[in-house]
């Protein structure tokens, strides 16, 4: 009977050192399976920050696009004005070249005296027009530098969009 108890405790020790045999290889699958799904999360998590990071971007290149089309519609005000201020030019311009001859074979003293108001007036206008034409022209340099800053600023929007594309495209890549 002594036989017994000693093959009853080796049976107990060995037991469990052959379930534990059968342990390691579904240790190692449940180790593989929990990486697996730290991987899956972790990519999810990036993914995740790139999409708001592409909303957000695309958020401010929305906003840029409407101040591109301001000042744009400003640039297009600003050499209208300045077309119309140059033809206004012109215009005083051609008058004063009539009315000059007309003044010089003018014989009669009061109808004289009122061409030379009426060119003095003319003059006076066509100064003042040059001066606006060339405030239009400043008015339209700074408009043009404006545009090409707010065009700028969209193609660095435009960057970041490229550069999230690229990122999100390694993502599904790998």
């Amino acid at each position: 009977m002594r036989r017994s108890p000693t093959l009853l405790l080796t049976w107990f020790l060995l037991a469990p050192a052959a379930f534990c045999q059968g342990g390691p290889p579904d240790t190692q699958v449940t180790q593989a399976l929990l990486n697996e799904v730290r991987q899956l999360r972790n990519d999810l998590h990036i993914t995740a920050i790139t999409m708001q990071r592409v909303q957000i971007v695309m958020a401010r290149l929305q906003a840029q696009a409407q101040m591109v089309s301001r000042a744009t519609q400003r640039l297009d005000e600003v050499r209208n004005r300045c077309s119309t201020t140059q033809q206004d030019e012109k215009r005083l311009t051609v008058l004063i070249e009539q009315n000059e001859p007309r003044l010089l074979s003018t014989q009669d003293p009061i109808e004289k005296k009122r061409m030379e108001d009426a060119i003095a007036q003319i003059k006076a206008n066509l100064a003042q027009v040059s001066t606006q034409e060339q405030n239009c022209r400043q008015q339209e340099g700074e408009a043009e530098i404006a545009l090409r800053a707010e065009q700028v600023k969209m193609d660095g929007f435009q960057d970041q969009l490229d550069k999230l594309d690229k990122t999100l495209a390694s993502l599904s890549g790998q």
